[in-house]
């Protein structure tokens, strides 16, 4: 039976099965149908309708040992560990020697987070498969879990041994490569690789890759070449190339790349950003903009997309505008706390003090505890005249930032303007033993305080 035909059989199947569903009139499939029908629906998703079948097949043919390997499947899915365990036990006395209660006891050991013994199990199976990729990409899986990642490569090297187009187990070779931070072993392999599969896309994009880590950009641009070569329209190597061209400055060279996946695929937020900033490299300002623009209509969600705007406006000193972008960025996620940093800074060059603290004030109440939030949230509050909240917030950054000649000095200067002189002077004292070059600050946002005649007085004692 050819493919096309065996497809033509499952439709078949299927519109049957889903017909009685409709009629309730019992309809007789034979057991490897039902294995079909069910393995549809369960990489449907469509769960309640594998259950469906699972139980009208195991009424028809109840000695089916593959149908109730479905059944363990559906429990294991749902968590019902016991049972599922259970009905394998009884398999297991039934068919010993069949390599899928295997794979469901190791799954089972999996979810359970016993992972050594789930690769003992598939280890056992090995010498009853005649296929055996399946069983070392499971391994391969389990010894990730266990963060054994030289296992783990190995496994995968024995799945794409038996089969050279695998490339899932060819990304999760290069990827235990990575974490092992063995980059020149990732070449070498991908290099033989490559000597038996020389029209690989995908691992000349990986090669690509490892050059690029190892900012050997000349071989990197010669594998995304291999790449395209072999595959035209493979997205991922003209992106990476692109890359590649703008560490080596070559901006009019990279916005080509970039252009071409644009027509090859819907446009990505990624691409058209990339695009942006080389043009903003090159100069071409109103091309720049257009493109960071089209960067946040394609995914109003990418925060990179909002910044990279705003902070192109911040560059051409066109704040109105920066504030314009940043506004409708906050508007989308009220909860980003690098956009609230951006308006609270852009208000501030705009001299919108009330706004500036607002923005320094969302920042901090966002957990985002930098010294430099709290220092200019208190100096802007002290120059809207709300002294004492300028104070109050300095002692929560304390904090945050013990012993800090900044955050005293400045208490001190408020203390003194407050007329509250013995939590002045105690504030200017720690600052003193803090640092006493930092006094720098009273004499600029307090000067009246700093010529006066108690911080006189206060020095004098010092010395």
């Amino acid at each position: 039976m050819d493919f096309s035909q065996e497809e033509e059989n499952n439709n078949v199947s299927l519109t049957k099965f889903e017909s009685m569903l409709k009629t309730n009139n019992v309809l007789f499939f034979d057991s490897s149908e039902f294995e079909n029908i069910i393995h549809h629906y369960l990489n449907q998703g469509k769960v309640a309708l594998a259950k469906k079948a699972i139980k009208l097949g195991l009424q028809q043919h109840p000695s089916s040992v593959s149908l109730k390997l479905f059944k363990v499947e559906i429990f294991v899915f749902e968590n019902e560990l016991g049972k599922a365990n259970s009905l394998l036990n009884e398999l297991y006395i039934l068919e010993p020697s069949n390599e899928e209660i295997y794979i469901q006891k190791a799954n089972i050991f999996s979810k359970e987070n016993k992972h050594e013994e789930a690769i003992d199990v598939l280890k056992r199976a090995l010498s009853l498969a005649e296929d055996t990729a399946d069983l070392y990409s499971l391994i391969g899986m389990e010894y990730l879990f266990l963060d054994q990642f030289d296992k783990a490569r190995d496994s995968f090297m024995e799945c794409l041994d038996s089969n050279p187009e695998d490339y899932a187990s060819l990304y999760n070779i290069i990827y235990c490569f990575d974490f092992l931070d063995k980059n020149s072993e990732a070449i070498e392999y991908l290099n033989t690789y490559l000597d038996k599969n020389p029209y690989c896309e995908v691992a000349w994009h990986q090669l690509g890759r490892q050059y690029y880590e190892l900012k050997d950009y000349e071989k990197a641009l010669n594998a995304y070449d291999f790449a395209i070569i072999s595959d035209d329209t493979f997205v991922g190597a003209y992106i990476e190339k692109g890359k590649v061209l703008e560490k080596l400055n070559l901006y009019n060279e990279a916005i080509e790349n970039y252009s071409i996946t644009l027509s090859l695929e819907d446009p990505t937020s990624f691409a058209l950003l990339r695009i942006a900033s080389c043009h903003e490299k090159l100069g071409n300002d109103d091309l720049a903009l257009h493109y960071y623009y089209k960067t946040v209509h394609e995914d109003p969600l990418l925060d990179k997309g909002w910044i990279a705007i705003t902070k192109f406006c911040c560059k051409q000193e066109n704040y109105e505008k920066a504030l314009h972008y940043i506004n409708k960025a906050i508007n989308i996620d009220g909860e980003n706390v690098i956009y609230w940093n951006y308006y609270a800074k852009i208000n501030h060059k705009l001299n919108f003090l009330e706004e500036a603290e607002r923005g320094y004030k969302q920042v901090l109440e966002l957990e985002h505890y930098e010294l430099e939030s709290w220092l200019i949230r208190s100096d802007l509050l002290s120059e809207l005249g709300e002294v004492e909240s300028a104070a109050l917030n300095l002692i929560q950054a304390q904090d945050f930032f013990p012993e800090n000649a900044e955050i005293e000095f400045r208490l001190a200067g408020l203390y003194f303007q407050l007329l509250e002189t013995e939590k002045a002077t105690y504030h200017f004292r720690n600052a003193m033993r803090f640092d006493a070059e930092h006094i720098i600050i009273l004499e600029e946002l307090f000067p009246e305080i700093y010529k006066s005649t108690a911080v006189k007085n206060l020095l004098k004692k010092k010395q």
